[in-house]
């Protein structure tokens, strides 16, 4: 049997994550192997709402944020890659 390494998700990859995720990617993102993922929710443990679609588990993404203890996204008020930042905000046109 092949063994594989489960590597956590990182910060940066959750704001890229679609509106649910598959069980495997909620995992990762708590850094639990996926068959004690499959094993909590089978003891109604797993820590956030789980949905059955068909035969597979899917996990809103906000709630899985939400856990993480990322509330929202982050928005930024001047775009970081604007080559105007050394105009003061009061002197841009716009």
């Amino acid at each position: 049997m092949q063994q594989t390494t489960h590597t956590p998700l990182g910060f940066g990859e959750v704001f890229d994550l679609p509106v649910a995720v598959d069980l495997r990617t909620a995992a990762r993102a708590f850094g639990i192997h996926p068959g004690t993922a499959y094993r909590l929710i089978r003891q109604g443990a797993f820590p956030c709402p789980v949905l059955r679609v068909g035969g597979r588990y899917r996990i809103p993404t906000t709630h899985l944020m939400r856990i993480l203890g990322i509330q929202e996204r982050p928005v930024y008020a001047v775009d970081l890659e604007d080559d105007d930042l050394t105009v003061p905000l009061d002197a841009r046109s716009g």
